[in-house]
């Protein structure tokens, strides 16, 4: 008789906080645009809202106001998303996906991180 053995580990998000992970390796790809930190996030909430539902947005306190995250749902997928100048003129969006046991979804994060380079350019 056979016995499987599944190890769940714990990874930090792009948030900044963790969660559960039954596969390692790359669940996050980024973005960079040169466009002001409002515009990208704003885009971000944008893709979200029109793909899934916000359910946190962060604005952490040791920072300055320009780095900003969001973390919401698509269908059963959590999604994380983070905002940060690089410098004064370009700014990088990461987006991160797993589904609800723990695994990496790279599909829909590329196609989010798509969606935002495209809410960007429409803006324009």
């Amino acid at each position: 008789m056979g016995m499987a053995l599944l190890a769940a580990g714990c990874i930090s998000t792009v948030s900044g906080t963790h969660t559960t992970a039954m596969s390692f390796g790359e669940d996050s790809f980024s973005g960079r645009y040169e466009r002001t930190p409002d515009q990208v996030y704003q885009a971000s909430v944008n893709v979200m809202k029109s793909n899934g539902v916000i359910l946190t947005e962060y604005i952490p306190h040791d920072n300055t106001n320009s780095l900003r995250s969001l973390y919401g749902k698509v269908d059963t997928r959590k999604v994380w998303i983070n905002v940060e100048p690089v410098d004064q003129k370009i700014t990088q969006v990461t987006v991160q996906a797993r589904t609800g046991a723990g695994f990496r979804d790279q599909d829909l994060v590329h196609e989010l991180e798509k969606e935002i380079a495209l809410q960007l350019q429409s803006a324009r």
